[in-house]
């Protein structure tokens, strides 16, 4: 690591971490109350107020604030619960345990190592002896490994977030390539049911085959979107390229240039038939259109029913949609960002969009500028997931220099 010496003590990181670790948060069921109590503790033993807001008892989220000298608002948020694991797929303590500079257990990267490292920068600014250059905001919250309504969705309904920028401790910087996400992706859910008139298998022309219909329709919508082209904003020109750029390590420059230049599907799930001798009446398929930030979702839905429209017996059952979100490279958080990351980290920080879309997307759709920035381990989600102490340190030192940087920006 680079630049100053390190405020927060790694004892202090690594203590966190594991007591994080140590609850159990896996979702489903996703239940949070325990690990909220313990935060809830900590802060308050550190003077820091703080207020829960929950949808669900079982799961709810820890709101807290360090007033600063300015009343600009930096938020930074984690997420508290973690997918399942199987134990019997593990060589460590999934509950946590340290082995030298590694701290193992489900969380760790994903992202109850970012969360400890926030937890102890808020530590350090509530015992400093001036407040911090900028307002600090903390939401710590649940139910975002399924994409459920009592984490981030509920606090934006009850307009309980409040926040001029904030920082989210997702993983970005795995496999040694360090990169904050700037940008999401939009996507098209898609459940199309495909109806034909059924006959003996020994007899097929005298039926209509409902998968043969289906599967017409799913080439049309693979072939169409797979020759379409993205017209971008411009301040998503820069993004796309370095995502290119940045995937293109791990990927390679072709497989990544599709990846953004073009939007891509994926045949999630088909079904259809009962017995190999029958001609099947009814077919149905999920496909996941996923689409590059700047894009608009709703037109390129509007193409989809189209090519659909042309196959006899097919139809859209059921479609849900979301517009890719992103924040430009030359917005102040951004700048401050990365600027902080690349002196922490002493390299180049990618600025690159997500393949994917999480938390992020819904702070920026309410208006919130946001950014994701954490430090981990290839091993998001898998057995034996870890972090190191390194890891811990690096995120602790760029969250603590983050608002005097942010404040410059204003």
């Amino acid at each position: 690591m680079t630049g100053t010496s390190e405020s927060v003590p790694r004892t202090e990181l690594v203590a966190t971490t594991l007591e994080l670790v140590a609850h159990d948060t896996t979702n489903p069921p996703g239940n949070t109350r325990d690990i909220v109590e313990w935060i809830e503790t900590e802060f308050t033993d550190a003077g820091i107020r703080t207020e829960r807001f929950a949808v669900d008892d079982r799961k709810p989220n820890l709101l807290a604030t360090i007033p600063g000298q300015s009343e600009t608002t930096l938020l930074y948020s984690g997420h508290l619960d973690t997918v399942p694991y199987d134990p019997d797929g593990w060589s460590f303590d999934p509950h946590g345990e340290r082995v030298d500079d590694r701290l193992y257990g489900r969380g760790t990267t994903d992202m109850k190592g970012s969360v400890g490292a926030m937890i102890a920068v808020a530590r350090h600014y509530a015992t400093a002896e001036t407040p911090p250059p900028v307002t600090l905001s903390f939401a710590f919250v649940s139910d975002e490994e399924v994409a459920g309504d009592a984490g981030v969705t509920a606090l934006l309904d009850a307009d309980r977030l409040d926040a001029d920028a904030c920082v989210i401790g997702e993983p970005t910087a795995t496999g040694g390539v360090p990169s904050i996400t700037v940008a999401d992706r939009g996507s098209i859910w898609l459940t199309l049911e495909a109806v034909g008139e059924a006959a003996h298998g020994s007899r097929p022309m005298l039926g209509e085959n409902a998968i043969d219909r289906l599967w017409g329709a799913i080439e049309s919508v693979r072939g169409g979107l797979s020759e379409r082209e993205f017209d971008l904003p411009s301040g998503v020109e820069p993004i796309v390229a370095e995502s290119i750029e940045y995937y293109a390590e791990s990927m390679g420059r072709q497989t990544a240039q599709r990846l953004f230049e073009h939007p891509t599907v994926n045949l999630g799930t088909i079904d259809g038939g009962e017995n190999v001798n029958s001609v099947p009446r009814a077919a149905s398929a999920q496909l996941d259109v996923r689409l590059t930030a700047g894009v608009e979702t709703s037109t390129v839905l509007d193409e989809i029913r189209d090519w659909i429209g042309d196959h006899e017996g097919v139809q859209i059952a059921d479609v849900s949609w979301s517009v890719g979100s992103y924040e430009a490279p030359d917005t102040p958080l951004v700048g401050a960002v990365g600027d902080v990351a690349e002196t922490v980290l002493g390299r180049r920080v990618y600025r690159r969009s997500a393949t994917g879309g999480g938390d992020a997307k819904q702070f920026r759709e309410a208006g919130i500028p946001t950014v994701e920035f954490g430090v981990g381990t290839d091993s998001v989600h898998g057995c034996d997931e870890y972090t190191t102490v390194e890891a811990l340190s690096t995120m602790a030192e760029t969250y603590r220099r983050l608002p005097a940087a942010y404040a410059s920006t204003e």
